[in-house]
């Protein structure tokens, strides 16, 4: 069967090389054409469109974008009608990915949606251009399953693919991860702020200030191959400890981290790691955002999950030296470490254990053969 496979971020590129990997054992025949990265390229999906051109972040940020983004989706209607899949599967990025699968749907080809977009969130209409246009929605986070239910939609919980991506994306161990990038003994702070040169830019430089308040730890941030290392120093004038695309190598190191809202909280909780959520962004983006958000509590999935206080969250204003500060002393304090231990163990056994990318893969092969 002919798969077509559209995701617009890094994280998204991510499920859907694994993904891909697990379709391909069900499916011996299966051809994939992938809006994605290099992730998904490595598992032999022929890129159309690498997603470091597709990702804007912010309202504003997006409306500048528009002309582009809207090219974007003319190409991609057009690529698709060539290409005639069997299906078209989407990822996540849903401004893009629900204006395709209404012309999907038109064109008579199936449409599945894998991994939700955040429409518990915001933008609760959406779920009515889901119901008309989805054939099938798979989600990956407990509650959503629950929500989906109050507006009629059926959809299927396949559990969480980050719980098989963490256990083989270690490469090294933690004396060869030292040794290689040259770090010292000192215990180690993870900085993930983010994928997004906007995101990082209002992030890394408060989390990157740390350093001077805590020195007898090393900072070292988790760096993205779509931004260079160059990007980071210019943000605070100077070298910075710095490691490319080993996210999950870093995690496995380090003793606390500071994180920017997004699945990355959620890595690092089933790493194990302490941390503090952070998030800012552009003042007009984020007060429409926060006109839209007023049905959650939360904006890290660790708590959302747990439906509590997990992690602290510090949330634009509150994103402030003082508060990152305090927040920093009390995840690396021994008794308040004890307790996070404990609720990540919970958070795991909630993401519905291994396996998610051979379950979801299974389904989808069985709805095809079955259409």
């Amino acid at each position: 069967m002919k798969y077509y496979i559209i995701a617009g971020e890094a994280s998204g590129d991510l499920h859907g090389a694994n993904l891909i990997k697990a379709l391909k054992r069900e499916d011996v025949f299966a051809h994939f054409r992938c809006w994605g990265g290099a992730l998904m390229e490595v598992e032999g999906g022929v890129l159309v469109k690498d997603y470091r051109n597709l990702d804007f972040m912010g309202f504003w940020e997006v409306l500048k974008c528009l002309p582009k983004i809207l090219r974007n989706i003319r190409f991609c209607k057009g690529d698709i009608r060539a290409y005639r899949p069997d299906v078209v599967i989407l990822i996540d990025y849903p401004g893009f990915n629900l204006r395709v699968a209404n012309f999907v749907n038109k064109l008579s080809i199936k449409v599945f949606y894998y991994i939700s977009p955040k429409v518990w969130a915001w933008k609760r209409s959406r779920v009515y251009r889901i119901e008309k246009t989805v054939d099938k929605m798979f989600v990956i986070l407990p509650f959503e399953k629950d929500f989906y239910k109050r507006y009629g939609v059926d959809v299927e919980f396949v559990g969480h693919p980050i719980l098989d991506a963490i256990h083989t994306k270690v490469t090294m161990s933690q004396e060869d991860f030292i040794r290689k990038h040259r770090l010292d003994e000192r215990p180690i702070i993870a900085l993930l702020p983010g994928s997004r040169r906007a995101e990082i830019s209002y992030m890394f430089p408060l989390m990157w200030s740390m350093r001077k308040v805590f020195p007898a730890y090393q900072f070292v941030v988790a760096g993205v191959s779509s931004q260079p290392r160059a990007y980071y120093e210019a943000l605070v004038g100077e070298e910075v400890c710095w490691v490319e695309a080993q996210t999950y190598d870093l995690l496995a190191c380090s003793k606390a981290a500071l994180v920017t809202s997004g699945t990355a909280t959620l890595e690092t909780a089933l790493f194990g790691v302490p941390q503090v959520v952070c998030y800012k962004g552009g003042r007009i983006s984020y007060e429409i955002a926060r006109y839209l958000v007023r049905h959650i509590r939360f904006i890290s999935l660790v708590n959302l999950i747990m439906d509590r206080d997990v992690v602290e969250e510090l949330i634009q204003k509150s994103f402030t030296s003082k508060k990152l500060e305090r927040a920093l002393s009390r995840i690396l304090d021994p008794e308040h470490r004890a307790l996070l231990f404990s609720d990540y163990r919970g958070l795991s056994e909630r993401l519905g254990g291994p396996g998610a990318s051979q379950r979801i893969a299974q389904r989808m092969v069985t709805v095809l053969k079955s259409s």
